[in-house]
């Protein structure tokens, strides 16, 4: 019974490092309105060593539409500029010799339709991660019923495994709705 137990709270441990891992990529995804997430995925190159970009600069947000880069080293300024057009995020950084400063540009309808296609791939693969540990599990729960576990016991415990597994895709599909609905809002 404790192998079955340890089996259900690893899966779930699992599942909900997937909803986690969705979360931060849908942070990623932006939807018009400027935030300093949006330069999450680039990397400095920082005396021979890659770094985050907000562990060399400050990183803020004036308005909707501007972020800031004041980089802690003056020096650092092109190296920064480099490193956001090197991510390929689709923005077009100025360098005032203090700042970096970003415009982001309007979402297209276009854009927006991409970026939807974007946050369903996300969502399933966080779905194909959250089947992954539900099959993990029912591997885990056959061994056991191999090894003597009883087949009542074990057959709860992958209908357990399925309602975690069902309950996991639902929330994606709500986390997915509400990123759909952010990402098409003009």
């Amino acid at each position: 019974m404790e192998e079955i137990e340890f089996i259900l709270d690893s899966t779930k441990e699992s599942m909900v490092g997937s909803i986690a891992h969705l979360e931060k990529e849908f942070l990623n995804i932006r939807a018009g309105k400027a935030s300093p997430q949006m330069l999450g995925s680039v990397f400095v190159d920082y005396y021979g060593s890659q770094t985050p970009l907000s562990q060399v600069s400050n990183v803020n947000t004036p308005d909707a539409r501007t972020i800031t880069i004041q980089p802690y080293e003056k020096s650092m300024l092109q190296t920064i500029e480099k490193a956001i057009m090197v991510a390929n995020l689709g923005f077009n950084p100025m360098n005032n010799g203090d700042t970096i400063i970003i415009s982001v540009p309007p979402l297209t309808e276009e854009r927006r339709r991409d970026l939807v296609k974007q946050a369903k791939a996300e969502a399933e693969d966080a779905k194909i991660s959250i089947r992954n540990a539900r099959k993990d599990a029912n591997t885990e729960i056959k061994k056991l019923e191999k090894e003597g576990t009883s087949e009542d016991v074990c057959k709860s415990a992958e209908e357990d495994i399925q309602k975690l597994t069902d309950s996991f895709i639902r929330k994606i599909d709500e986390h997915l709705a509400v990123k759909e609905a952010e990402i098409m809002k003009v």
